[in-house]
């Protein structure tokens, strides 16, 4: 079985960020029903990213500062990683980690699309 991670920026990409984002709680919830492994990478504090997931009541499997991205997700032993965000900076950390990255903007609805070839945009 294919082991999947989706990877999140806070500000900008979830709905509780700052800036909000598109992102809704409940995709999240619906990509760990599909069985990805998820959590969060931003510039947060790591205090700052675990109190979002548990005042939001989701079990992450991770979360970390997305500049130590592959260090913070190794450990998990997935076949394929993504992380969505909504700066270059983020896709720039992705790249550097070997995640597949996704503009927030250009995301799919449903988490079942979130890994359907994802467009390669130059910003």
């Amino acid at each position: 079985m294919t082991r999947i991670l989706v990877s999140f920026d806070i500000d900008g990409t979830l709905e509780v960020g700052d800036p909000p984002g598109p992102v809704t709680f409940a995709q999240v919830v619906a990509a760990k029903a599909r069985g990805y492994i998820i959590g969060s990478a931003s510039d947060r504090t790591l205090s700052e990213q675990r109190a979002i997931w548990r005042q939001a009541g989701i079990e992450v499997d991770f979360t970390c500062h997305k500049h130590r991205l592959r260090q913070g997700t190794e450990h998990l032993d997935c076949q394929r990683m993504l992380h969505i965000g909504d700066t270059s900076l983020d896709e720039h950390y992705a790249t550097l980690a070997g995640f597949e990255f996704r503009y927030v903007t250009d995301l799919p609805a449903t988490p079942e699309e979130w890994l359907l070839d994802p467009p390669r945009r130059t910003r």
